[in-house]
């Protein structure tokens, strides 16, 4: 009976202890699960948070893309990009700011979205003016170049007028020179021996011819200024070919734009009085048998011809 007391006391420490682990436990238990809780919502706030930074991303490199386009298109429609390219500057400063960050505001990026998306919105309403100015322009240039084909059509008829009354002109002035040119009539040729004897025959002998006389009346028109006027003698052998010789006073002039020979030339003072014209022409060789011919020509024109026959 004297033993019992000693068993109580051994009882009461175990009991105790017992007491004190199960705290302990419990204590244990309490904070794993406390810590296990934590984890799981740093994890959960590490995935929401690349979700927001993913997401951000996708935004930005969207408005960059965009803003590209709108570059690309102020350009071509000719228009000022200096602030369009100053915004992209800045964007792909936020671009590279958010990849090396690890303190990121979000909210801060949700706001410089909004302002670039307004940015865009706005630039769409310059881009549709610009577009608009261009499709007016194109039409003033149609309009202008339409102006400036009837004009070039106006000055080329104005131009094909003044052409044809130039012609029209020459042709008028051709025509009253030809109307006022002399006119020889009557044109007669006779031989002249060396004794100075006047001879007109159908055909005259070679040996005999020394000289040729020719003569011819020059009728009155009035449309033709009395002034001194050059005539010019050609003598055609039977064969076409000019009879000339420099040392008895041939040379060359122009008829229609062309330099001619003559043989001859003489100045007769024009009275416009039907006058009478006498010409000995000498030549220092024999003539050949044949038809020979003569025409006189004045001021460009020819006037009047004749004929003699050699045999």
């Amino acid at each position: 009976m004297e033993n019992n007391p000693p068993r109580s006391k051994s009882n009461g420490a175990l009991l105790a202890a017992l007491i004190i682990m199960t705290g302990l436990a419990g204590i244990s238990s309490y904070l794993y699960f406390d810590q296990k809780k934590v984890s799981e919502n740093q994890e959960v706030t590490i995935s929401e948070r690349v979700e927001e930074l993913s997401t951000t991303r996708v935004k930005l490199d969207s408005i960059s893309t965009a803003l590209d386009a709108k570059i690309a298109e102020v350009q071509k429609l000719g228009g000022d990009v200096t602030e369009l390219e100053k915004v992209k500057a800045q964007l792909e400063a936020d671009k590279a700011s958010l990849r090396k960050g690890n303190r990121i505001s979000i909210a801060k990026y949700e706001v410089k979205i909004k302002q670039y998306e307004a940015f865009l919105v706005e630039k769409d309403s310059l881009i549709a003016d610009l577009q608009r100015e261009n499709v007016t322009l194109a039409n003033n240039v149609k309009v202008l170049d339409e102006e400036n084909t009837g004009l070039k059509t106006d000055r080329q008829r104005l131009s094909d007028s003044v052409t044809t009354v130039v012609a029209q002109n020459q042709d008028l002035s051709t025509k009253v020179t030809r109307a006022a040119a002399l006119k020889a009539q009557n044109v007669k040729v006779f031989s002249v021996n060396a004794k100075g004897k006047v001879k007109e025959d159908d055909a005259y002998k070679a040996k005999r011819l020394d000289k040729i006389k020719l003569v011819y009346t020059l009728l009155d028109n009035p449309l033709t200024k009395e002034e001194p006027k050059e005539v010019f003698v050609r003598v055609l052998d039977p064969t076409g070919a000019v009879v000339s010789d420099m040392a008895n006073g041939s040379g060359t002039f122009t008829v229609d734009g062309n330099e001619t020979i003559y043989t001859t030339k003489q100045t007769v003072n024009y009275t416009s009085n039907g006058q009478n014209v006498e010409l000995l022409y000498t030549r220092g060789i024999p003539y050949k048998p044949g038809k020979y011919t003569v025409e006189l020509y004045s001021e460009g024109f020819r006037i009047g011809s004749g004929e003699f026959a050699v045999r």
